[in-house]
């Protein structure tokens, strides 16, 4: 009844805060969609794939419980920093380990996902010192710019180092990686962008709550998406081939 009431739209529309109410529930759901859809489909495609839709699921579900508590802490007047980082420390290394996954490198996949998770752990860790200094300070430019660098770190391990093997794969899965390799290099933009905004005062938090619900539903469940798009595709292909020889 709480979250009803403070999402209650005033008699001059909806305001500021409605809105990112609501968007906090649409997190939810198309969270919450994005795991039954993930699991679901694991059964329809090759044996070897369905190791990177399992770790898709898991991502939209543990974003799913954390939006739902997110939209709890927003109704009560605060803004959720804390469980956003919580969700992002765990979810962020689980979105980067699918692309040793697709590859199919086993054990040489290592070379590239621990230099990925150190980066990304760090990025966070350091983003959120940021977050939690006094705004504007030297301590949070300074950890802001250095989990910046970070992020670029991910960025040039994912389009120089993996480069080669991206290539090297099959062309459903390296087109899905490519379009992944997209999503990370732009789709994270908007975490830095969104950290400036809290310059701008109470506004610029709700806003910048506004722009992470929608970028996470982007980058968690459209993410997964084309990453599905590329075994569903390569899985009709084999299964076409197995039937055309037989």
């Amino acid at each position: 009844m709480n979250l009803i009431l403070a999402a209650a739209p005033s008699a001059g529309g909806l305001s500021m805060e409605a809105i990112t109410q609501y968007l906090f529930w649409v997190g939810t759901v198309a969270m919450g969609c994005g795991t039954a859809f993930f699991w679901l489909e694991r059964s329809n495609v090759l044996p070897r794939y369905r190791s990177a839709l399992t770790v898709a699921g898991l991502v939209t579900g543990v974003a799913c419980f954390h939006y739902y508590r997110m939209a709890g802490v927003y109704a009560e007047g605060e803004f959720p920093t804390a469980y956003r980082y919580i969700d992002w420390i765990i979810t962020t290394p689980l979105l980067l380990i699918k692309f040793p996954l697709l590859l199919g490198l086993g054990k040489d996949g290592k070379s590239f996902l621990v230099p990925l998770v150190v980066l990304d752990i760090a990025m966070v860790v350091t983003a959120y010192i940021a977050e939690v200094s006094p705004l504007g300070g030297a301590t949070w430019w300074g950890f802001f710019l250095v989990a910046c660098g970070f992020e670029l770190g991910i960025v040039y391990l994912l389009f120089a180092k993996m480069k080669s093997a991206i290539n090297a794969a099959p062309a459903p899965i390296a087109e899905s990686l490519r379009l992944m390799r997209g999503f990370i290099f732009i789709g994270w933009l908007i975490y830095p962008i969104g950290f400036l905004m809290a310059l701008g005062g109470s506004t610029g938090g709700d806003l910048r709550e506004i722009f992470y619900n929608i970028a996470d539903v982007i980058n968690k469940v459209g993410f997964g998406l084309v990453a599905y798009q590329g075994i569903k595709a390569m899985s009709d292909l084999e299964a076409d081939g197995a039937r055309v020889t037989a």
